[in-house]
């Protein structure tokens, strides 16, 4: 069987790859958040061995595509597949028939609080929820979770991007002044803290909410908000047309909101998506950028009430490039 004898269109949102090498596929494997059970890569590496080439592809967005898979095998691994899905949880229409759609990318995520010190969350559970919420979707939507603003996950290329934030909590009783949280807040952060008196003042216009604070000071006088917040960042991409990194939307955002946010936006493509667009899988980002931010934010803050800290940017603008003669 050749690639012309197939469905292309029903191959890829089967979440199978199209192949350059005629007759044969990938499959891919979605890991939301990027964390798999040992068991799960074990299975992983039976179908590379036994329907593959033997060799494993990590994606650039923390999947994994086993390429070298004969189109006539397709069905076998979907079967093959199926324990990998559950294990992961990952939402389907019938087991046993493989992933029902590829159009919202698989969702990212750095380590986060649970094994970096400066994470300010756990990136991969709020990945996971989001999985829930938006799989199976056909629409072309890439999200991503980094635990400060370091982000390690890159998350400024992605369509909804998604960084954690602390509001840093002063005990000036543990306080002993030796100002290493104002050196490494200078030196790794914005340089928000300063010594008045003896005490450390933090200025709250400034602060990003990094937590550097929290993790250098030696006498704990510095600790993170039971509170988990978020900026929001919307609309990064790569690709062709006019790439960009994602621009600021919301600081001091909630988690609840987030989700609904993202929730809404679906919405939004439904009803803006250019129907003659390929395969019907329009980049957001296009959309937006034909209808109008304002139209979109109307769409996606339906319903959504924002904690009473948070701060909004209600316009946004993406530069393109423009270049000079020499």
């Amino acid at each position: 069987m050749g690639n012309l004898d197939i469905n292309i269109g029903k191959l890829k949102k089967n979440a199978f790859r199209y192949s350059k090498v005629r007759g044969e596929t990938a499959s891919r494997i979605r890991i939301p958040g990027g964390v798999i059970d040992a068991a799960s890569l074990g299975k992983v590496v039976e179908i590379a061995e036994k329907y593959g080439n033997g060799v494993i592809d990590i994606t650039n967005r923390q999947g994994i595509e086993i390429p070298g898979i004969k189109l006539t095998d397709m069905d076998a691994v979907n079967k093959e597949i199926q324990g990998i899905i559950e294990a992961l949880e990952i939402n389907q229409k019938e087991p046993g028939m493989g992933y029902p759609s590829s159009g919202t990318r698989n969702i990212q995520a750095c380590p986060g609080a649970r094994l970096c010190p400066f994470g300010c969350y756990d990136t991969t559970a709020f990945a996971q929820k989001m999985e829930k919420l938006v799989f199976p979707n056909d629409r072309h939507v890439k999200i991503a979770f980094t635990g400060c603003s370091n982000d390690c996950a890159k998350v400024r290329m992605a369509d909804f991007g998604i960084i954690g934030m602390t509001e840093p909590q002063y005990d000036p009783n543990r306080c002993v002044g030796c100002e290493q949280c104002i050196n490494f807040c200078r030196r790794r952060s914005v340089g928000a803290l300063s010594l008045v008196n003896g005490k450390v003042v933090r200025d709250t216009a400034k602060c990003i909410g990094c937590g550097v604070c929290v993790a250098y000071c030696p006498t704990r006088a510095w600790t993170r908000s039971k509170e988990h917040y978020f900026r929001l960042v919307l609309l990064g991409r790569t690709g062709k047309r006019n790439p960009r990194l994602a621009e600021d939307f919301i600081k001091w955002c909630d988690e609840e909101s987030i989700l609904k946010i993202v929730k809404n936006s679906y919405a939004y493509i439904e009803e803006y998506i250019d129907p003659n667009a390929v395969e019907h899988k329009e980049h957001i980002g296009y959309i937006v950028d034909r209808t109008g931010f304002e139209e979109f934010f109307k769409y996606i803050m339906e319903g959504v009430e924002l904690p009473e800290k948070a701060e909004v940017s209600k316009r946004l603008y993406w530069g393109g490039n423009h270049y000079d003669h020499y």
